[in-house]
C-alpha cells in the first residue's frame, strides 16, 4: 500500500499546524504510514478508541515507547497486571472525590495568589506567571516533595518533556541529570517519612520500589505539569480569541466546564501517544506489522467530523464534546482529569474578574507532542 498524503508530512509542519494536514489524512488516509515519525499515524476517531482501548494488541510495553527512555519502567509504559500495579500506587488518591476535596481549597488559593500578583500590572504571560506556576505548586503538593522550589522543579519537567519530544522527533536526547536530581528528592523524601505517613510517595512506596517510585513521579510531571500548563493557556487562548466568547461565559458561567471541554477537544495539549502491535493486524484498510509503531492522533480524532459537527469550531455548546479523547480512554486513561479541569476552571474562573481581559497580540499552539502557544500575553484594565 502507498500513502502519499502521509509521505508528504513533515516535522515542522506536524509541530505548526497539524490540523488541515490531519484532515486530509482522516479523509484519504485515516491509518498512513508517515516516513518522517517511522510509524503508523491514526486519524479517525472510531479507529483512535479501539487502539487506546485494546492494550492486547497494541502495547506501551516497548523499548522504543519515548517516555521510558526518558525515566525508565512506569505506569505510561506497562500494561497488564505491571501496568495496574504502578498505577494503583498512584491512581487511589486522584478519585473524584478526594481530589475535590483535597485540593479545591488549595488550588482555589493558589490562583488567587498568582493572580493577586499580577492584577495591578495589568499584563501577564499566561504560561509564565499562571498555568505553570499553578501546576508546578499542584503536583509539588500531590507529590510531597519538601524543600524543592518551583524552579527546580520546572527545571525537571523541561528537561523530561524536550526529551520525550526529541525522540518522538528522531532527534537524541537526554534528561539524565533531571532525572539524578528527582531521584535525590524523593530518597530524601522517602528517607524522611514514618511507616505509616500517608502522603502520596510514601503509600506508593509501600507497594513499588523506590526506582517504580521515582520513575512514577516523573511521569506524574508529565500530566500533572506539562500537559496541564497547556490545557489551562489553550482555553484561555480560545476564549480571549473572540470577545462574544468571554462576554457569553461571563453571562452564564455555569459554561466555564464547557469551555474546559472544548478546549481541551480543539488543541489537546498532549496531541499524539503511541503505542506498539503485538501482532499483525488489520487496522482500517491498512495492514499493520507485529513491532510497528502506531501512533494515536488525539488531535486529528478529536476534529473528527463523523463525531463532531462542524468540528474546527469552538462550540461552548457542543452537545457530544465529552467524547473527546483529550485524556485517552482504556487502561490508560489520565487519572489526573478531574485535577487538570479543576485547575483549569478555576484560572478561568479568577480571571474573568479582570476588567477588559484581552490578548495583547495573537498567538497559535506548537508541539509535536506537547502542544500549546509558546507565549500567551494578555492584558486588562487596572482599576485604580
Amino acid at each position: 500500500m502507498t500513502f502519499p498524503v502521509g509521505a508528504s508530512a513533515t516535522i515542522e509542519e506536524l509541530e505548526a499546524d497539524p490540523h488541515p494536514l490531519l484532515a486530509r489524512l482522516r479523509v484519504a488516509e485515516p491509518v498512513s504510514w508517515i516516513p518522517v515519525l517511522d510509524g503508523w499515524l491514526i486519524t479517525r476517531h472510531d479507529l483512535a478508541l479501539r487502539v487506546l482501548r485494546d492494550a492486547a494488541t497494541f502495547t506501551v510495553d516497548d523499548p522504543r515507547f519515548s517516555t521510558a527512555q526518558v525515566v525508565g519502567t512506569s505506569m505510561l509504559s506497562l500494561d497488564g497486571a505491571a501496568h495496574t500495579r504502578h498505577r494503583d500506587a498512584f491512581a487511589r488518591r486522584f478519585r473524584p472525590a478526594e481530589t475535590r476535596a483535597r485540593f479545591t481549597e488549595f488550588v482555589r488559593s493558589e490562583v488567587d495568589r498568582l493572580v493577586g500578583g499580577v492584577a495591578a500590572g495589568g499584563h501577564a504571560e499566561v504560561r509564565a506567571d499562571l498555568a505553570g506556576p499553578l501546576a508546578v505548586a499542584v503536583v509539588t503538593e500531590a507529590l510531597g516533595l519538601r524543600g524543592v522550589t518551583a524552579a527546580t522543579v520546572r527545571s525537571w519537567y523541561d528537561a523530561f518533556v524536550a526529551a520525550v519530544s526529541a525522540i518522538t522527533a528522531g532527534r537524541p536526547a537526554n534528561a539524565t541529570d533531571a532525572y539524578d536530581r528527582l531521584r535525590t528528592k524523593v530518597e530524601e523524601a522517602l528517607g524522611e517519612r514514618a511507616p505509616d505517613d500517608p502522603s502520596l510517595l510514601a503509600s506508593a512506596a509501600r507497594q513499588l520500589t523506590t526506582d517504580e517510585v521515582v520513575a512514577n513521579a516523573a511521569v506524574l510531571m508529565f500530566g500533572g505539569i506539562d500537559t496541564t500548563e497547556g490545557m489551562i493557556t489553550n482555553a484561555v487562548l480560545h476564549l480571549l480569541e473572540d470577545p462574544d466568547r468571554l462576554a457569553l461565559v461571563h453571562r452564564e458561567p455555569a459554561l466555564i466546564a464547557a469551555a474546559v471541554e472544548e478546549s481541551a477537544r480543539l488543541e489537546p495539549a498532549a496531541a499524539v501517544v503511541d503505542r506498539y502491535a503485538t501482532e499483525d493486524v488489520t487496522l482500517g484498510e491498512a495492514r499493520v506489522a507485529k513491532g510497528d509503531l502506531v501512533r494515536v492522533s488525539i488531535a486529528a480524532a478529536n476534529r473528527d467530523p463523523a463525531v463532531f459537527a462542524d468540528p474546527d469550531r469552538y462550540d461552548l455548546r457542543r452537545a457530544d464534546v465529552d467524547r473527546h479523547l483529550s485524556f485517552a480512554r482504556g487502561p490508560h486513561f489520565c487519572f489526573g482529569a478531574h485535577l487538570a479541569r479543576m485547575e483549569t476552571a478555576t484560572v478561568l474562573q479568577a480571571l474573568g474578574r479582570l476588567p477588559g481581559l484581552r490578548l495583547a497580540r495573537p498567538a497559535s499552539p506548537r508541539g509535536l507532542v506537547f502542544r500549546k502557544p509558546p507565549a500567551l500575553q494578555v492584558v486588562w484594565e487596572v482599576v485604580p
